[in-house]
């Protein structure tokens, strides 16, 4: 016979597996009739909750779980040298986990870390993450990082993708550029879409009659440098490309210098994130600016807080600033 799960309960109970395990754990923000209806739908069914989660009740780990889609590159080292700074301040250890880039694989991490960890870093960028909801909800305390999961009520801290890669658009415009191409993150993931978004929505809005030029990317700086060759060979090239990450603006830029072009004299190039090597490179990268560390040290910290004030999570956006470097200067003269 197949163990009872907190699914079952949920459904016996018609709430949800959040409420479900909300009420189980002694949260107080839980009616209390609905609690009492899940402990005895739970009694009834007789389900057992997971031994090592719920030990969390009455003994803390000291630990905290990040789970990233990748540890590879200077992003993920700058959001971990964040998050490891927070977590020094306070204490705590890290238990660090990536899935791979494989979003199958998230569910088992997640598992892995039950009873391990006091709480949880998620960052699950894949627009398709419906079926983690029940691994997510049976988590001792979560906080998500740019996650289109907000809606099944689990904290996050967001980047504004949408109105910063408009900025940059913007920028790239007021410069005097009307031919801007846009080399795009990978399908379905959460930051990729919304500066796709926003690159078609400010391109309609700032350059009249302007078409759109898509050219298809992962973040990588393989991508990258394929999508510059691209450009490159183009017998009516852009006269700007904005790449959705810096890696692929790195890709682009070296691509550029291989076919003898000039970066911005012949095509400007800017990026997405501000990693430390933007600013090093020549010429230096015009980007978006996250301080990606401390994006790292805020959304520990908000996971600290909503665990100390036994609060729910509320959602944060955060903006991106323009950094105009060499990159990007100037059309017009």
């Amino acid at each position: 016979m197949a163990a009872v799960t907190i699914r079952d309960v949920a459904s016996l109970a018609n709430v949800s597996v959040a409420t479900v395990s909300r009420a189980l754990n002694g949260q107080q923000n839980v009616a209390q009739g609905v609690r009492t209806r899940v402990l005895e739908a739970a009694r009834e069914l007789r389900y057992v909750p997971h031994h090592a989660a719920r030990s969390l009740s009455s003994r803390l780990t000291r630990t905290i779980g990040v789970v990233l889609p990748d540890l590879a590159g200077e992003f993920f080292s700058e959001l971990m040298r964040g998050i490891d700074l927070v977590a020094r301040e306070h204490d705590r250890h890290l238990l660090v986990s990536s899935y791979r880039n494989a979003p199958g694989e998230l569910g088992p991490v997640l598992r892995a870390m039950r009873g391990r960890v006091d709480g949880m870093l998620v960052l699950s960028p894949y627009t398709d993450s419906t079926a983690f909801e029940q691994d997510l909800a049976e988590a001792p305390s979560v906080v998500l990082l740019n996650s289109p999961l907000e809606a099944i009520g689990i904290g996050g801290l967001t980047v504004d993708n949408h109105g910063a890669a408009r900025a940059m658009v913007e920028h790239l415009a007021g410069q005097g550029f009307g031919r801007i191409a846009f080399v795009s993150g990978p399908r379905g993931n959460f930051d990729a879409q919304a500066r796709l978004r926003g690159y078609l929505d400010a391109l309609a809005g700032h350059v009249p009659g302007a078409d759109p030029m898509v050219l298809e990317g992962d973040f990588e700086q393989a991508s990258g440098y394929a999508a510059g060759e691209a450009i490159a060979a183009m017998q009516q090239r852009p006269d700007a490309v904005f790449a959705a990450n810096d890696m692929m603006a790195l890709g682009c830029l070296l691509a550029f210098r291989k076919a003898g072009l000039r970066v911005p004299e012949d095509i400007a190039v800017a990026g997405f994130d501000d990693i430390p090597l933007a600013r090093y490179l020549q010429p230096a990268l015009t980007t978006m600016a996250m301080d990606i560390a401390e994006l790292g040290g805020l959304a520990l910290r908000m996971l600290l807080a909503g665990r100390e004030a036994d609060a729910p999570r509320a959602s944060r956006l955060v903006a991106p600033r323009l950094v105009v470097r060499d990159s990007t200067r100037a059309a017009m003269a």
